[in-house]
């Protein structure tokens, strides 16, 4: 047990001899800085973003404010459990608390005590795709008022995924009005977009692949770099130093890239259906293994999910649409996402024929393990389709149940363990990596189903390890799946 006001041990974060004055070499970007004391920062939206980066700051020693408008979320997070399910976090997030080093307010104008501010609001769609970008515009507002009255430097850095001119053209102007202060001058501006994957998100922030700093200005990047040599104990991660409109961009481009090889694997895995002697995870493999391609994101499954690959595609489209170009390809991208819900259920209906009255189990709800999220989760657009037809639905999961009984209501019932949910199933449909449901064997689903007959859309079992049962999986060929 770790007493109150000491930080556990923990491999991602520094000892006491990391926590000191960062110096910071730039020779083109702009001026020699030397930070002679430990900066402080502030976040301006405690969401996913906002929280975990926070939380991660105050961990690496810094002061550490976090601001939001929503007293119920302040509340809770000052109690020390975080509003979403991270791993990790909300050990982190007590240590933070009773460290003092964090503090969470509904004031924003706490934010006058720090040097860094970060904008970590949310960017919504709209209907037709495009980012809602009142929020971000209504944070830069507050933080520009709140600053109008003070002295010195501050650097405000938005974290908030904005499409390409958003940091220039749309934070800039309602900074520099609100606050009577010049970019460049009293104040610098810069787009750091973030690359937190849900369920990785602490190990993401501590070892990130690279560090992105889309700067107005080189004393902006360079007291930008300064401030995460410091986090970062002295040396950086791969950097890249660039306008803001590119560093935009590169958040747009890169969860684009990786939802399409997501669609790629799983057009390759429906053909792999169709061909006997075929299962695409070899497929999968094979082709990983040339270091052009590489073996990531090539799990073929139910589709993607989670709040960032479709809204961002739909944002970049409706960017481009914008422009005067139809990227064609990218909305390939989301149809083959949104058939591949429907191929699922063709999988189940294979096995069942109609699934009029049939009662079907779904084992997974967010849209990926370790997290409680279901924000256009794959599990979703299985269960409506399935509703569609007829079945009767049953659903678990470790932790998303909260989240989906908002959404889903009584339309589907909820089990309380793996046990319950496939007892008298005519069809299991797993839907979610958890561990937990790993551990099932064939014996299990024999003894309790009506009928043993499994769609494991996230390719979870070995079909040699489930005789005596009907298994189907994403992109096995008839032939090496079990019945069908």
């Amino acid at each position: 047990m770790t007493p109150v006001g000491e930080v556990p041990d923990d491999p991602f974060l520094p000892g006491p001899m990391a926590i000191r004055e960062a110096e910071l070499r730039t020779s083109k970007r702009g001026p020699r800085i030397m930070t002679t004391q430990r900066q402080r920062v502030s976040f301006v939206g405690l969401g996913y973003v906002g929280l975990c980066t926070a939380v991660a700051f105050a961990n690496r020693g810094f002061e550490t404010i976090g601001v939001d408008i929503d007293a119920k979320r302040v509340a809770q997070i000052e109690t020390g459990r975080a509003p979403i399910h991270e791993p990790r976090l909300d050990r982190m997030l007590k240590t933070a608390l009773q460290t003092k080093r964090l503090k969470v307010t509904e004031d924003v104008s706490q934010v006058r005590a720090t040097d860094v501010i970060f904008l970590t609001v949310g960017t919504p769609s709209e209907p037709g795709g495009e980012i809602r970008l009142s929020f971000v515009e209504e944070a830069a507002r507050e933080i520009g008022r709140c600053l109008r009255d003070e002295h010195g430097y501050r650097l405000v850095v938005v974290k908030s995924t904005v499409t390409p001119g958003t940091t220039r053209s749309t934070v800039r102007p309602v900074l520099e009005e609100a606050s009577g202060k010049k970019i460049g001058v009293q104040l610098g501006l810069c787009a750091n977009p973030e690359f937190l994957r849900e369920g990785s998100a602490i190990d993401d922030t501590f070892q990130p692949d690279r560090l992105l700093i889309g700067a107005m200005d080189g004393e902006t990047a360079a007291r930008l770099e300064g401030l995460y040599r410091a986090f970062f104990g002295g040396k950086l991660p791969p950097t890249i130093v660039t306008t803001p409109e590119t560093a935009e961009l590169v958040k747009y481009a890169s969860n684009a890239f990786l939802a399409t090889k997501v669609s790629y694997i799983n057009t390759i895995a429906n053909i792999a259906q169709l061909v006997p002697g075929v299962d695409v995870e070899k497929v999968a493999e094979g082709i990983g293994l040339d270091p052009r391609i590489g073996p990531l994101f090539l799990k073929a499954g139910p589709g993607y999910g989670g709040s960032c690959f479709h809204k961002d595609l739909q944002a970049l489209i409706a960017f481009s649409h914008a422009l005067g170009y139809d990227p064609r390809l990218l909305g390939a991208v989301e149809e083959v996402n949104e058939e591949q819900a429907a191929k699922v259920v063709e999988l189940s209906e294979r096995l069942l024929g109609s699934l009029r009255d049939k009662r079907v189990t779904v084992l997974g709800l967010a849209f990926k393990k370790d997290t409680d999220d279901i924000r256009e989760a794959a599990s979703i657009r299985v269960i409506e389709r399935l509703k569609q037809k007829g079945a009767e639905v049953t659903a678990h999961d470790p932790i998303a149940i909260p989240n989906a009984r908002l959404l889903l209501g009584d339309s589907v019932e909820f089990a309380a363990d793996s046990a319950s949910a496939i007892r008298d199933a005519d069809c299991c449909i797993i839907m979610t990596e958890w561990d937990e449901f790993r551990k099932l064997s064939a014996k299990d689903y024999i003894e309790a189903m009506r009928s043993p007959n499994l769609v494991d859309a996230r390719r979870l079992y070995k079909p040699e390890d489930f005789e005596g049962l009907n298994l189907l999986g994403i992109g096995l060929g008839k032939d090496k799946a079990r019945g069908g």
